[in-house]
């Protein structure tokens, strides 16, 4: 390297030392994942209890059924009020699948009968009428019924876009398309326990110690 005739010598040993090192290479940006929310496309880690980890997929998308989610949550209002309401609608199998889900939700706020689930649904359904329905009609219809309110059956191609179509209803009703099973009987509650005789059952004590003979066996 040539030295300039006005370029003292410290200076010059320090450009030359400081062009020698190495430029320091960033490490690329750590993605943040955890179990309950692993990256897209990934799967989340569960421990079977034996000592194994097995490989979970998590569900934590919703359909988005080609629109904004505004539009979205608005249209799925309006479908559960509608089903409310007649009690059948045909619509497309997609939509039919997240309007069941909401609407079995809607009919379980209806059970409960408090006035915390009378605002929950009231804030989701639109009209008057339709929750009256919820907190009265259907409620005592499905008194016995601890879910599976609603059922969707296929029905036709759509003409122009080929989408499959699917008619959504609630059961045990008139002239609903297939006979229902009956509902499954629920299991006897049990009477409470005192807190005392409860921790005394769940106890577990180490079986008996086994006395072995020092005498050989013939």
């Amino acid at each position: 390297m040539l030295r300039h005739k006005h370029t003292p010598p410290l200076l010059l040993l320090s450009i030359v030392a400081s062009s020698s090192k190495p430029s320091p290479v960033k490490p690329p940006p750590l993605a943040i994942s955890s179990p309950l929310n692993p990256p897209a496309g990934d799967v989340a880690p569960s421990n079977t209890g034996d000592g194994r980890t097995q490989q979970l997929r998590i569900m934590t998308k919703m359909r988005k059924l080609n629109r904004p989610t505004g539009h979205r949550i608005s249209m799925l209002r309006t479908m559960v009020s509608q089903l409310v309401k007649h009690e059948r609608i045909e619509t497309t199998v997609a939509k039919a699948k997240e309007v069941r889900r909401l609407a079995d939700n809607m009919v379980q706020l209806g059970k409960e009968g408090t006035l915390c689930a009378a605002r929950r649904a009231a804030a989701f359904v639109r009209g008057d009428d339709v929750i009256h329905k919820l907190f009265t009609e259907l409620a005592y219809r499905y008194k016995d019924r601890a879910g599976g309110y609603t059922r969707v059956l296929r029905t036709r191609i759509r003409v122009g876009d080929a989408a499959p179509m699917a008619y959504i209803e609630f059961i045990d009703r008139e002239n609903e398309l297939r006979q229902s099973k009956p509902p499954a009987p629920q299991p006897p509650q049990r009477p409470a326990l005192d807190p005392w005789t409860r921790s005394q059952l769940s106890r577990s004590f180490a079986p008996p110690k086994e006395i072995k003979s020092s005498e050989p066996e013939d």
